[in-house]
């Protein structure tokens, strides 16, 4: 794969089930790369074996979040079909003549289309922007008046005065789409009680939200007062209330302030008694590649009820079905995969899984159990872009503990040659390297690098602790070592063992890139050691303090490491790899985008000035319009040019064979 293949990925996802589970709709994402732009259309396949997916939308508007009626007659999704700013809603009749209508237009976007039991009624959650948006001309608008923290996000600027709130529509279209949570809260992720009466959410309607991190449970009649169902003492979230309308699963932790793997819970509406059911697994049931709220496969009422969730697990993400008393749960979907998203009606259960050397596509197993893959939506890409396996591999760390770690070989592999080696860190830290499609890797090993890659300590994926390792050492529950400590013997150790396990890998020619918090442990390796012959930061942490002055999510980073950056300023000093920077004598490239909100590009630009200053053998690389989302969901070209940029440094500086 080189890096202008980023331009021919494809992949399915989003599959919806029809309620008698006879047939999947499912989203097929691709890049147009002469509009420089993504696309997205719906498709439909029978369950039944043999059955051929065909498009049910063109996809040029960005199709995608279908939703079954529960009739199974009608599907509804969203697109962009309006002005280039709205995001449209509508409803396609899939067993006659496929005639689309219109439900309306949301300025601020629609978020979890969700039918209601009875089809009269679609909820969703959209941003709800305030009247100074009624005036297109900035210089025009009133001053912003900011009162909480979070006030713009990476990726979508200001919402502080664009608050997501829940609506619902009726599904005849003879009304327009009505708020249920008006004012300056915010609330998403809507689900239907079984009677339609009403929905429940998850929302943030307390005063010190911004503070405490608090994120709570609500229902919301479609007539009458909105009700708290939790207390602001976690973060519960992706609520599903169970079909006799007795018990709410979630997903969520108690305490905001903690590093820890997110829960399955279930909430019993008539008594508020909360309780989790996923403890038998240690691992976070909020999978990075794609979190689905849990699916009831049951009523709480037969046989305890049973919901589907999905978990991450040493670098896989496995579907399980999980008993609602908590007595347990079972496998249901496994392997050496990821499964993307999930959905289950009748005796059909359709997934979306992803591969190492292949992008999601479309699987579906029936009550027997038995799987099969439907879609083939990505076989021409993953033909013309060579797309191969890695090899897992177990690194013993300094003390003794089991890291998991990647090895992709380079194209071509002759085991007598020696190759340069390409060390990749993943941000987070709260994340994981496994076995799903990574294009990086592919581009990398294509062009003819060793690529390694791990989950130290601080990862997702393992139990509570590992995470927790890394906590700073003055947290209040579970203290830790601080970053730049384990984490950064865990990365040498999983170096350390390709080395030694894979003799076609070169120890004289390693270079060692990340972004965001592996931005950070690749400044922190460039001034703690002179191993790597070339490194490069991208969208990196290199000042803790001044990132925890100028984040978008400013403030939060006490819960990494338990001491807010006013009480123990020397902490995050300490902890920052920009206070190296007189050792470092590694060539560097800095990559960053200027919208990063997540980690501002002052980290970019502090690390720069300083470096030029000393003297030292450094490259910079503005992106404009981009975000810290630049390197997964950016402009197709600028992805291309970021590629391009990063394979052309390390082979000025590994001496890469270019044939």
């Amino acid at each position: 794969m080189r890096a202008t293949d980023i331009a021919g990925i494809v992949a399915a996802g989003s599959p919806a089930v029809s309620p008698d589970g006879t047939t999947v709709a499912f989203v097929v994402s691709r890049i147009d790369e002469p509009a420089n732009t993504y696309r997205s259309q719906i498709w439909l396949v029978d369950a039944a074996p043999g059955a051929t997916p065909r498009p049910l939308t063109a996809g040029d508007k960005g199709d995608g979040s279908p939703a079954w009626s529960p009739d199974g007659r009608t599907l509804a999704f969203t697109s962009h079909r309006g002005k280039d700013e709205e995001t449209t809603i509508h409803l396609v009749t899939v067993d006659s003549s496929g005639e689309t209508t219109s439900l309306g237009a949301m300025p601020g976007g629609v978020v979890g289309l969700r039918w209601s039991p009875d089809g009269q009624w679609l909820a969703f959650a959209s941003r709800t922007p305030d009247e100074r948006y009624e005036e297109a001309d900035p210089a025009k608008q009133p001053a912003r008046r900011i009162t909480r923290f979070f006030s713009r996000l990476n990726g979508e600027g200001w919402v502080y005065d664009r608050p997501s709130h829940v609506y619902v529509v009726p599904a005849d279209g003879l009304e327009a789409p009505r708020n249920l949570t008006p004012g300056p809260f915010e609330f998403e992720l809507p689900t239907w009680l079984p009677d339609a009466s009403g929905v429940v959410c998850s929302g943030r309607a307390h005063e010190t939200w911004d503070r405490d991190l608090a994120q709570d449970l609500y229902l919301l009649p479609l007539e009458g007062e909105r009700r708290a169902l939790t207390e602001q003492t976690g973060i519960y979230t992706f609520p599903s209330a169970s079909p006799d309308g007795r018990t709410l699963a979630f997903i969520g932790v108690d305490d905001p302030l903690t590093i820890q793997n997110y829960r399955v819970g279930m909430l019993d509406l008539g008594t508020g008694e909360r309780r989790w059911v996923s403890t038998e697994l240690d691992r976070n049931w909020v999978p990075f590649s794609g979190v689905v709220a849990p699916i009831w496969t049951s009523n709480a009422a037969e046989n305890g009820g049973r919901v589907v969730a999905l978990a991450e697990d040493r670098g896989d993400v496995h579907a399980y079905r999980i008993r609602a008393d908590g007595s347990g749960l079972t496998p249901l979907v496994t392997g050496r995969r990821t499964v993307t998203g999930i959905d289950l009606a009748g005796d059909t259960t359709a997934f979306t899984v992803s591969t190492f050397d292949r992008p999601p596509e479309l699987w579906v197993a029936g009550d027997d159990g038995d799987e099969r893959r439907v879609s083939r939506v990505t076989d021409r890409f993953v033909t013309r872009a060579k797309l191969r396996d890695a090899e897992r591999f177990l690194a013993p760390s300094t003390d003794g503990v089991e890291v998991d770690g990647w090895m992709l070989p380079p194209r071509d592999l002759d085991p007598e040659h020696r190759y340069p080696v390409l060390l990749n860190v993943h941000g987070g830290p709260f994340s994981q390297y496994g076995n799903r499609f990574f294009d990086e890797a592919q581009i990398q090993a294509a062009a003819g690098y060793v690529v390694v890659m791990g989950n130290p300590r601080g990862s997702s994926g393992r139990e509570d602790a590992w995470a927790q390792a890394i906590a700073g050492p003055a947290h209040p529950t579970h203290p830790g070592r601080g970053w730049g400590t384990v984490d950064v013997e865990d990365v040498l150790a999983t170096l350390d063992e390709a080395l030694r396990r894979f003799p076609f890998a070169d120890p004289d020619r390693v270079g060692m890139l990340g972004g965001s918090y592996g931005g950070y442990m690749a400044t922190w390796l460039a001034g703690t050691t002179t191993r790597f012959k070339a490194i490069c930061s991208e969208r990196a942490v290199n000042n803790l303090l001044s990132e925890e002055w100028s984040s978008d999510i400013a403030t939060a980073f006490r819960a990494d490491h338990g001491v807010s950056h006013l009480d123990d300023p020397e902490l995050y000093l300490r902890m920052s790899p920009a206070r190296f920077v007189r050792e470092i004598q590694t060539p560097m490239l800095l990559l960053h985008a200027e919208d990063d909100l997540r980690c501002p590009i002052n980290q970019a630009e502090e690390l720069f000035v300083a470096l030029r200053l000393l003297g030292k053998d450094v490259e910079f690389h503005r992106f404009p319009g981009e975000s810290h989302e630049l390197s997964r969901s950016g402009s197709p070209k600028h992805r291309i040019q970021r590629m391009e940029l990063i394979l052309e440094f390390f082979g000025r500086h590994l001496g890469v064979d270019e044939g």
